[in-house]
């Protein structure tokens, strides 16, 4: 990605918020896990599709007065001792090469400079990244700076910025989606790894171990927890403790993800654990895929997101009612109970309005069954890109088909 990118995304922002406003962005700080021990950085997504950047601390101010647009990041000041124990910090220079961004400042800049802005009484409003996820969700370094500036400047008008910033990303530039396919190449890689060493008593986390191994290999890791269950743990939404052995006659079900600079893929295949679906588990496993393939079939600018999940479950109720699991349509909730699409990009279950569908928004399609009385979970997920007059699946060139999945195991 160059910085274009990331010029072009602040352009779009810096046209969202009101004149004599100032826009403030943190790439945010890693969390303490115990002791001395910290959990590894990741930097705030928001931050990073402005910037460009994954460096831990660093700050985005945008000023924008008399419709002009005034750009400056703070960063750490470079330190020969945290060099030695961290290795190379981010340099000014690099920082202005990465981001786009002219004017680069330390971080011990930065509270002055925004005295000099606020205390003008020029600027009414500033904008932050306020995201909650929900009540009780820890209070983020956004939020403690907004009632910061809340208790030292009453007359300043706060604004949340993150709303806006999520409907860009919705969309997806063509370097983007170049970026999810790398991913998929990645997943591919991983998941073929797994079908290549899966055999009648490997540890479900053995296999999360050859798909780590494999996109490691490649550049890439995991774009999330990985959920890696055979038999009972396939029925488990997200069973991630990978830790049982998997028997004659279990199916695994693989959700996995590889994430490559940032852009995630996200795919779900349920194999057999001994090279061959049983007969009732091909019929289950065939009504999931005609599912899968029936959604994806509707995806085209202008349909409800909503819509999706109306066909996957109208597919799912009649291959339920036809095998005599049910009887009525409502009692495929016991079976089936989630919404089978979400958007997929910086983030797994990336942000966005779920309304109609655009082109250049990127979206699983995931129907299941789950019948814990049986043991048996099925899930078959991709990724599709929504284009100009339809849908293109990203994910095509990873096996999928039952067949499909029958023969890569024996030719093993």
């Amino acid at each position: 990605m160059n910085q274009d990118f990331f010029m072009r995304n602040r352009a779009h922002v810096a046209s969202r918020v009101k004149d004599n406003s100032i826009l403030i962005l943190f790439s945010g700080k890693s969390v303490q896990k115990s002791a001395d021990e910290l959990y590894p950085f990741s930097v705030n997504r928001n931050f990073y599709y402005l910037t460009g950047l994954d460096y831990e601390g660093a700050i985005l101010l945008v000023e924008k007065k008399d419709a002009g647009v005034k750009e400056t990041l703070f960063i750490e000041a470079g330190s020969e001792h945290k060099e030695k124990w961290n290795g190379k910090m981010l340099t000014s220079k690099e920082a202005k090469e990465i981001s786009g961004v002219e004017q680069v400042k330390y971080l011990e800049n930065f509270y002055p400079e925004l005295e000099r802005y606020l205390r003008t009484g020029k600027f009414t409003d500033v904008y932050l990244d306020l995201e909650r996820y929900g009540w009780n969700v820890a209070v983020s370094l956004e939020q403690s700076f907004a009632e910061e500036i809340k208790s030292k400047y009453p007359h300043i008008l706060l604004n949340d910025i993150y709303h806006q910033i999520c409907e860009l990303r919705t969309r997806k530039y063509p370097e983007e989606v170049e970026l999810i396919r790398k991913a998929l190449e990645c997943a591919n890689s991983g998941f073929q790894s797994m079908l290549s060493n899966t055999h009648i008593g490997v540890m479900e986390y053995e296999l999360e171990a050859h798909f780590d191994f494999a996109i490691k290999r490649l550049g890439s890791k995991m774009a999330y927890a990985p959920i890696v269950g055979g038999g009972i743990n396939a029925t488990i939404m997200h069973y991630i403790k990978n830790n049982q052995e998997v028997k004659d006659g279990d199916l695994i079900l693989a959700d996995v993800g590889a994430e490559y600079h940032y852009y995630k893929s996200d795919i779900t295949r349920t194999f057999p654990a001994n090279g061959r679906f049983s007969a009732r588990q091909r019929k289950i496993y065939d009504i999931v895929l005609k599912a899968e393939l029936d959604t994806i079939a509707c995806i085209k600018p202008g349909v409800r997101h909503g819509y999706l999940n109306e066909v996957t479950c109208n597919v799912l109720a009649q291959g339920l009612r036809d095998l005599g699991v049910i009887v009525e349509d409502s009692e495929l909730e016991k079976y089936y109970f989630y919404n089978v699409s979400h958007y997929l990009g910086l983030d797994t279950h990336d942000v966005g309005a779920y309304d109609v569908l655009r082109p250049g928004m990127v979206l699983t399609v995931e129907p299941g069954i789950y019948l814990p009385d049986e043991s048996l979970g099925i899930r078959i997920e991709d990724n599709v890109l929504v284009t100009e007059d339809g849908y293109e699946i990203l994910s095509k060139d990873i096996i999928r088909t039952a067949d499909e999945i029958e023969a890569f195991m024996a030719a093993r």
